[in-house]
């Protein structure tokens, strides 16, 4: 391990997949730095049990996972937390879609190695609502445990499920604007 190297080595990667969950270039600028700076005060820990880029992307993940924290907790509440026009009208009263989500006719693979959809898949997430979005990253990007962000947001179960849905359902809806090219409405 040399820590001299690690930002000619992996300087690039940890920007990149700190973009891919924020896509806000001074916040993730900072958070690299943050994560170079507790590696190297953690580089006695490392064992060699992983590759030296897994480590240091780990440690950025709880970085992350620590900012969107503070900055949702920062967010006041807003009109989307209490009710989603943008959500509500794919619904009818009793709670059925009007229409039924189309399946997309897409690889996950190939998406998952496509740039150009995760440019659009950020567009929509940033797009959300700074909490909808900050709390989808911590679930369903980070892999934040529920009990965890009920406890940190102060959210009962049952309202970070509303939230969560909210979020996907419009990432479901711009997707389907911006990238499968089909009518949400």
């Amino acid at each position: 391990m040399n820590p001299e190297t690690w930002v000619e080595q992996h300087g690039d990667a940890l920007y990149r997949y700190a973009m891919s969950r924020l896509n806000d270039a001074s916040a993730c600028e900072d958070i690299v730095q943050e994560t170079l700076i507790a590696a190297l005060q953690a580089s006695d820990g490392f064992r060699g049990e992983s590759a030296e880029r897994t480590w240091l992307i780990g440690i950025l993940r709880h970085k992350l996972a620590d900012h969107l924290r503070k900055r949702c907790r920062e967010l006041p509440l807003t009109a989307d937390d209490e009710g989603d026009a943008v959500v509500d009208h794919l619904f009818v009263p009793n709670g059925h879609w009007r229409q039924a989500p189309r399946q997309w006719q897409a690889d996950a693979g190939a998406l998952a190695d496509n740039r150009e959809f995760w440019q659009i898949f950020a567009r929509c997430r940033d797009a959300l609502p700074q909490r909808q979005a900050a709390l989808f990253t911590l679930r369903t990007l980070e892999d934040v445990d529920q009990e965890s962000l009920c406890q940190e947001f102060e959210v009962s179960a049952t309202n970070l499920w509303v939230l969560l849905h909210r979020a996907r359902t419009r990432l479901r809806v711009c997707l389907e604007e911006h990238w499968f090219g089909t009518d949400p409405a």
